[in-house]
């Protein structure tokens, strides 16, 4: 009985061992390009909401129709889309 649960202590001190090597080689090879194209989907469907509900800011892009037809899809974002393109942004911000 002991010498199984050394068995066990064994198996998961070499499964932690390994999720750490893992992380480590993801935080390495990976992680800066995963928050890059984070960052870049965030910017590409700010754009789109801004071409399709600009006339919510008073930029009228696309005719209403289209606008309604895609209402739906967009009304979860609407808010914090309003809050990233009303906000003031300075020297500092365009830097970072």
């Amino acid at each position: 009985m002991a010498e199984a649960q050394l068995r066990e202590e064994k198996r998961t001190f070499w499964e932690r061992v390994k999720g750490v090597v893992a992380d480590f080689i993801y935080g390495m090879a990976t992680h800066e390009m995963a928050r890059q194209a984070l960052k870049t989907r965030g910017s590409m469907e700010h754009l789109f909401i801004l071409i399709t509900m600009g006339d919510l800011l008073g930029i009228p892009i696309l005719p209403p129709y289209y606008s309604l037809r895609l209402l739906p899809y967009v009304v979860p974002q609407i808010s914090t889309w309003k809050r990233r393109m009303l906000r003031e942004r300075d020297l500092t911000d365009a830097l970072a």
